[in-house]
């Protein structure tokens, strides 16, 4: 049986409202955090001019693997590993990124990692995606993202729904300027960065 994410399947339709606009011009994207897969196989379905990569940790690649294979969508890449700690990600030129719900189950120096490496692949003209919950300004958007948050903590504390501007900082540091900020369903948002 393929993994199966419900929240994945209930957001993937808002979520390409607002990236597949996006994405028209664009060619190649990196995915990171694939998970169950179903983003990749329904984006690359909506998108068929544009080559998807999914990717994620070691430990998620077989069910990856699985959803993207019975996918048959031609335009959908076998999933690599890519774990951002990686000193080397795989060797990639994305004119797009995209990834989604993976900042607040990362730990901080995690997502430092990210950005480091998205400052390493993304050339001029670049997108980039973000799909989540974040905190403004130290505060959260939603009495549920503040117990969201709680429970991620109480599981891991490294992990947390994270300061958009605290994340806005290391976008900046690595050349990209916020392209938008829009809200999408159950308290989340999708941010964009672009890199000029």
């Amino acid at each position: 049986m393929l993994p199966f994410s419900a929240a994945s399947e209930r957001n993937k339709e808002p979520i390409f409202s607002v990236l597949g606009p996006a994405l028209a011009g664009r060619s190649r994207v990196l995915e990171i955090g694939s998970g169950t897969g179903q983003h990749a196989v329904y984006f690359s379905r909506q998108l068929p001019h544009l080559t998807w990569q999914p990717t994620d940790r070691a430990d998620g690649l077989d069910g990856l693997a699985a959803c993207v294979s019975q996918s048959g969508c031609p335009n959908l890449l076998a999933p690599l590993e890519l774990d951002v700690t990686q000193a080397t990600w795989p060797a990639l030129s994305p004119d797009a990124v995209f990834t989604a719900n993976t900042l607040h189950i990362m730990s901080w120096p995690e997502v430092e990692a990210l950005f480091a490496g998205l400052g390493r692949i993304l050339g001029p003209g670049a997108l980039l995606a973000i799909y989540g919950p974040f905190r403004y300004a130290g505060a959260h958007t939603a009495p549920s993202n503040e117990a969201f948050d709680h429970g991620l903590r109480q599981r891991d504390p490294a992990s947390g729904v994270r300061d958009y501007e605290a994340v806005a900082r290391l976008a900046s540091a690595q050349g990209l300027v916020p392209e938008a900020d829009h809200g999408m369903p159950a308290n989340n948002r999708l941010v964009m960065w672009l890199r000029p």
